[in-house]
C-alpha cells in the first residue's frame, strides 16, 4: 500500500508539473472537531479560513458540517453539508459554492500502534455560482454543477513521547488528489487539484491536535493557466465526548 501511494503521488507529480503554471503564497487555517454523542455516532464541524500571505485578503472560507457513523474502531461513514465562500479577485466579490458530501474512511495502526496510515474517499456534490457584471453591479448570473471524487492518504509517525503526560509529537506525510467525474463547467480536466502536506503535530491526551506545516496546493483549469499555492497551514482537530 505504501508503495502504492508513491507511486501514485510520483505519477500525479509528474503529470501537473510539467504543464505551466502560476505560483503566490497562501496562509490556511482550519478548526475540525469531533463530537462523539453515541457509541457510534458522531457529530463534525469544521471552519476554514485560506488567506493570502499578508492575512489581508480571505480568499476562501469553508464551513462544513456532518454526521459520522462507526462500523467499527478503524472504519467509518460519513457525509454533510458545506458551505463555501470563494473571492473572485477580478470581479472583487464572493461567490458561492453549496456543498453535499458522503464518504468512507479507515486507518490501520502499526509499528506497535505507534504509526496511522488513514484512506479517506469522499464524494462531493457541488453548486458552485457563476458572478458576472451587469448595469455595473456584480451579480449571480449562473450555478454550475459537478461531481468529485477525492481521496486522502494521511500518515502520522509518531516522533517524541512527553514523559509523565500522555502528549506527543509526530510526523504528518499526506497526500489527497480531487477527480472530476463527468462533465461540468467548472473544471473539465480529469484531475481537478492535488494538495501534498508535510508538517509537525502535537497530540494532547488524544482529544486536540495541534498541526503546522507545508501545504503544496496545486490546482489546475480548463480555461486558463493551471495555479500551484505554497501554503501554510495551521490545524486543531479535536475529539470530544458529549
Amino acid at each position: 500500500m505504501k508503495k502504492l501511494f508513491l507511486a501514485g503521488c510520483l505519477l500525479c507529480i509528474s503529470i501537473l508539473y510539467s504543464q505551466d503554471f502560476k505560483q503566490d503564497q497562501r496562509i490556511w487555517m482550519a478548526y475540525t472537531g469531533f463530537l462523539k454523542v453515541s457509541n457510534h455516532w458522531s457529530c463534525q464541524v469544521e471552519a476554514q479560513f485560506r488567506m493570502d500571505n499578508q492575512l489581508q485578503q480571505n480568499q476562501q472560507n469553508l464551513f462544513r458540517i456532518g454526521a459520522i457513523y462507526d462500523i467499527s474502531s478503524s472504519k467509518h461513514l460519513a457525509t454533510g453539508y458545506a458551505l463555501v465562500n470563494t473571492f473572485n479577485n477580478s470581479l472583487g466579490d464572493y461567490f458561492k459554492e453549496n456543498r453535499l458530501w458522503e464518504q468512507f474512511q479507515y486507518y490501520k495502526k502499526w509499528h506497535n500502534e505507534k504509526n496511522v496510515m488513514l484512506h479517506r474517499f469522499r464524494l462531493e456534490q457541488r453548486w458552485v455560482e457563476q458572478l458576472a457584471i451587469a448595469d455595473n453591479n456584480v451579480i449571480n448570473s449562473d450555478t454550475n454543477y459537478q461531481n468529485r471524487l477525492r481521496y486522502l492518504n494521511r500518515n502520522l509517525f509518531h516522533l517524541y513521547h512527553f514523559k509523565r503526560t500522555d502528549n506527543e509529537m509526530y510526523i504528518v506525510l499526506q497526500d489527497e488528489i480531487f477527480f472530476t467525474l463527468g462533465d461540468n463547467n467548472i473544471n473539465r480536466n480529469f484531475i481537478d487539484q492535488n494538495r501534498f502536506f508535510v508538517g509537525l503535530g502535537l497530540n494532547f491526551n488524544n482529544t486536540t491536535r495541534l498541526e503546522v506545516g507545508y501545504l503544496n496546493h496545486y490546482v489546475t483549469s480548463s480555461i486558463a493557466n493551471d495555479f500551484m499555492n505554497h501554503t501554510i497551514s495551521f490545524s486543531v482537530l479535536q475529539n470530544l465526548v458529549l
